[in-house]
C-alpha cells in the first residue's frame, strides 16, 4: 500500500494564491468603502427640498434610505416630513396613517429639541398647509411663517431657495417679504 502525503503547501500555487488573496482583500475594502460612504457625506439640501416638492414616491423613498444611514444633526427632521409627505401620496391607508404618525413624532421631536431651528419650522409649515383639514394638524401654522421669516437670511442659501420656490404656492409666506 501506497502511502499519499497531503500537504497544504503547494508551491506551484503560491503566485496564484497571492493573487487571489490580494483580490479578495481589495475587494473587501471597496466593498467596505461603498458601504461607508453615506455615513460621511453631506446630505444635499436642494435635492432634498426638490424630492419633497416632486411628490413621486420612489424619490421620497430613496431619500428616505439616504438619510437613515446618515448621521446629519437634522435627520430626524427630515425623515419625519418626507414621512409625512409620503402619507399624503397614493399608498395604502394604513401606510397613510403609520407615515404620518411616525413622521409626526420624528418632526415634533425634532423641534421640540430645537425650537429656534427656522428650517424646521419651514418643513413644518410646508406639511400643515397641505395635510387635509381632518387631521388638525395646523395650529402652529403662523407661529410657523413668522419664524421662517426671522430666520430667513441666516439659514444656508439652498434652503432659501427652496423657501422662496415654495413661497410662490403658500398661503402664508410672501418672496417679497422674505426679502426683506
Amino acid at each position: 500500500m501506497m502511502k499519499i502525503a497531503y500537504s497544504l503547501y503547494l508551491s506551484h500555487y503560491r503566485e496564484a494564491m497571492k493573487l487571489l488573496i490580494l483580490f479578495t482583500h481589495f475587494s473587501l475594502l471597496t466593498r467596505v468603502a461603498e458601504w461607508s460612504g453615506p455615513l460621511f457625506q453631506a446630505l444635499d439640501k436642494a435635492n432634498f427640498y426638490s424630492v419633497m416638492a416632486s411628490g413621486r414616491l420612489r424619490a421620497i423613498n430613496e431619500e428616505l434610505t439616504l438619510i437613515a444611514s446618515s448621521s446629519i444633526k437634522e435627520k430626524e427632521a427630515y425623515e419625519g416630513a418626507l414621512l409625512m409627505r409620503k402619507a399624503g401620496l397614493p399608498i395604502p391607508p394604513h401606510e397613510k396613517l403609520a407615515s404620518f404618525k411616525t413622521g409626526y413624532h420624528k418632526l415634533e421631536s425634532a423641534l421640540a429639541r430645537d425650537s429656534s431651528n427656522g428650517e424646521y419650522h419651514f418643513l413644518r409649515l410646508m406639511i400643515q398647509e397641505h395635510v387635509p383639514k381632518f387631521v388638525h394638524y395646523d395650529k402652529d401654522r403662523v407661529a410657523d411663517s413668522h419664524d421662517v421669516y426671522r430666520a430667513f437670511v441666516s439659514l444656508p442659501p439652498a434652503v432659501q431657495n427652496a423657501i422662496l420656490d415654495y413661497s410662490k404656492h403658500s398661503k402664508l409666506l410672501r418672496a417679497k417679504e422674505l426679502n426683506e
